[in-house]
């Protein structure tokens, strides 16, 4: 499977085994999404339970919030991540609230789904990697695969969750990876990261598809014989805090790859977490390769903002020499 068909075979899996999951948003129905993520549901679950929605964001978190309330389990389509702004008042005004605001009474049993990334030449408002922003609300959980087999087992774990899951999907590799991914039901436990790659010299802690540049910038490191440890985050909140320290503990080197802004963002985070829990073993200062503090350029530029292997590579470099 490519990450398209292992999100659309969970979707499958929790639609038959849950009449309480619905799919909704801009196109998903009749047309499956824009990226083809819903494709066939409709046919198979009908027009009450998989649905297009209006073109307002707003309108799809809101009616989504009722829907939780009332004890279904929605999953909305953004159709872009760019797209969510109008629906960003009832995400942080109702979704993450709504748990603490009813003293537990109501559970917001919802997902929100969003392609989100550059790399595809795409319009304004389609390329921003703004996950920080909802990992910084409280009440919210922040998911971000970077293969097919997590997507899968990520996806499932966010529809079981009782609580509010942003899922955000790195569009770049939506049909860049294909993997052996089982058909039947499992989960991936959410806040729980995985060390994709054991090493001694250097970790680097990336996630959606920076991993996939990480992984090239190892090569280059290899043959410079650098060692260098991969933790992929898959969940940005909750962060897997123990993860991070017991391999920064080992290597004594920390990088963290993001396409977002350089400024208030995932890897300053894991810097700071870093400096509280691993200081005594480091020996160099901890890094980030991110995206510039500008709007993602529209495609003739966007290369010039774009994490690449090369970039990737000269900090792991830069960090082991230091």
């Amino acid at each position: 499977m490519n990450l398209v068909n292992a999100i659309n075979n969970a979707l499958d899996i929790k639609l038959n085994e849950d009449k309480d999951v619905i799919v909704y948003g801009q196109d998903v129905g009749v047309e499956g999404g824009v990226f083809r993520v819903t494709e066939g549901l409709q046919l198979k679950y009908g027009k009450e339970r998989v649905f297009d929605a209006p073109l307002a964001e707003s309108g799809i978190v809101g009616t989504a919030v009722g829907m939780a309330i009332a004890g279904l389990r929605p999953v909305v389509e953004m159709q872009f991540s760019g797209f969510v702004y109008p629906g960003f008042n009832q995400i942080i005004s109702h979704v993450a609230r709504m748990h603490n605001r009813s003293r537990g009474r109501y559970q917001m049993k919802l997902v929100i789904r969003m392609p989100y990334g550059g790399g595809i030449n795409a319009l304004e408002h389609h390329s921003e990697s703004f996950e920080a922003a909802f990992a910084h609300i409280p009440g919210l959980k922040v998911v971000i695969p970077s293969t097919p087999h997590d997507a899968k087992g990520l996806m499932i774990s966010a529809i079981e969750s009782n609580d509010p899951i942003l899922f955000m999907e790195p569009k770049r590799i939506y049909r860049a990876i294909k993997q052996e991914v089982q058909e039947d039901k499992y989960s991936i436990p959410i806040g729980k990261a995985a060390v994709l790659h054991q090493g001694t010299d250097v970790t680097v802690v990336a996630y959606g598809a920076m991993v996939r540049e990480v992984q090239k910038a190892m090569v280059l490191a290899k043959q410079a014989g650098i060692s260098v440890e991969l933790i992929d985050l898959r969940t940005i909140y909750p962060i897997d805090r123990e993860t991070i320290a017991k391999s920064v503990q080992k290597t004594g080197r920390i990088i963290t790859v993001t396409e977002g802004v350089r400024s208030f963002g995932v890897a300053s985070e894991i810097t700071q977490i870093v400096s509280e829990d691993s200081f005594l073993y480091l020996e160099a200062p901890p890094k980030r390769v991110t995206g510039f503090d500008t709007i993602v350029p529209l495609p003739k530029g966007e290369h010039h903002y774009m994490q690449d292997a090369y970039k990737i590579f000269y900090e792991i470099e830069k960090t082991a020499k230091y």
